[in-house]
C-alpha cells in the first residue's frame, strides 16, 4: 500500500456509522444537517441539485466554514459529465477542499485517477459510489485505488439499471459482491439510504441486515434517520465487553489458538474483535 493510500485510509471515515446528505442548493440547511450528529455531513451537488443551480451549489459548498474538516464531505458530479469536470476545475483552484469527496457513478479505476490528477497532493480521501453493473464488475479495482478510503453502494441508480424495485432482496446479490470487493481491498463499506423516512423500524431492520453482511455505515437523507443508524451500527456494551475479554485471553495465551467461552478463539476472530473495539472506542469497559 502506498504512503498516500495509507494516509487517506487513516481518516475519520473509518469511525463513521452514518453519512447525512444535504442539498448543496440549500446552504440554509447546512448547519442544521451538521447538528444532526452524523459522522459525515455530505453537501450534495449531484442528484439533489438541478443543472441550472450547480454553480451556486458548488460555490456554497466551498464557502462553508470548516468544509475541509473531517466531519464534512461533498458529493461531486460524475467525472464523465460536464458538471463533474467543472467541479474538479473549481476544487483545483479552491483554498479549502472538503474533508472527504464522494464520487458518484464510479465505473473504473480511471475515475479515481482523474480526480487525483486534477487535485494533486491536496486531493481529499475519496469515497466512490458503485451505482451500475459496470461499476460493480470493477469494484475491486476502484476500491484499491490510491486515495480511496471507503466504498459506497448507490442502490437507487443500481435498481434503475436492473429495472427492479429498490428493495432488499433485488439488491442483495449486488451488496454481497460489493462486500467481497471491499474485504479484498480492505476498505469499509457504506450502505445506500433507506427511502422511507417515517418507518424507523424498517430502517433499523435494514441497518441490521447490512451490518450482518459486512457494511459498517449507512447513508441518511433526513436528520431523523441519523440516531437510528448510529444505534444500529454502534457496537453494544456486551459486544465491546466480549471483544475486550477475548483479546485479553488470546494475548495471555501468547497469541495461540485457545478454547474461550466454549468456542475456538484464533487470530482471525481476534482481528474481528479488534475492529469492534476500534469502532466502539478503545477504552476498556469498567
Amino acid at each position: 500500500m502506498s504512503e498516500t493510500r495509507q494516509q487517506s485510509c487513516d481518516h475519520a471515515v473509518f469511525a463513521c456509522s452514518s453519512l447525512l446528505y444535504v442539498p448543496g442548493s440549500r446552504p440554509d440547511r447546512f448547519a442544521k444537517a451538521k447538528a444532526a450528529g452524523a459522522g459525515l455531513t455530505v453537501i450534495d451537488i449531484e442528484d439533489a441539485v438541478p443543472l441550472e443551480d450547480k454553480q451556486t451549489a458548488r460555490d456554497a459548498a466551498l464557502a462553508q466554514d470548516g468544509i475541509n474538516g473531517p466531519g464534512w464531505g461533498i458529493r461531486i458530479n460524475p467525472v464523465s459529465s460536464a458538471a463533474g469536470i467543472a467541479d474538479l476545475a473549481a476544487f483545483a483552484c479552491a483554498d479549502a477542499l472538503p474533508g472527504h469527496m464522494i464520487l458518484p457513478k464510479a465505473e473504473e479505476a480511471r475515475d479515481i485517477e482523474i480526480v487525483r490528477a486534477a487535485l494533486g497532493d491536496k486531493c481529499p480521501p475519496i469515497i466512490p459510489m458503485i451505482e451500475t453493473p459496470r461499476g460493480l464488475r470493477n469494484a475491486l479495482a476502484i476500491a484499491s485505488g490510491d486515495g480511496v478510503c471507503a466504498l459506497m453502494f448507490g442502490g437507487g441508480d443500481f435498481a434503475a439499471e436492473l429495472g427492479v424495485q429498490m428493495g432488499w432482496e433485488p439488491l442483495l446479490g449486488a451488496r454481497q459482491q460489493l462486500v467481497l470487493a471491499g474485504a479484498e481491498a480492505k476498505v469499509p463499506l457504506i450502505d445506500v439510504p433507506h427511502l422511507h423516512l417515517d418507518d424507523a423500524a424498517a430502517l433499523t431492520d435494514e441497518c441490521a441486515a447490512a451490518k450482518a453482511l459486512g457494511f459498517v455505515a449507512k447513508a441518511a437523507i433526513h436528520p431523523r434517520q441519523v440516531p437510528v443508524i448510529e444505534r444500529a451500527f454502534a457496537p453494544s456494551a456486551s459486544e465491546l465487553a466480549e471483544a475486550h475479554d477475548a483479546i485479553a485471553a488470546f494475548e495471555e495465551a501468547g497469541g495461540h489458538a485457545i478454547r474461550h467461552n466454549g468456542r475456538m478463539l484464533e487470530a482471525p476472530m481476534v482481528q474481528s474483535y479488534r475492529a469492534i473495539i476500534a469502532r466502539g472506542g478503545k477504552q476498556s469497559p469498567s
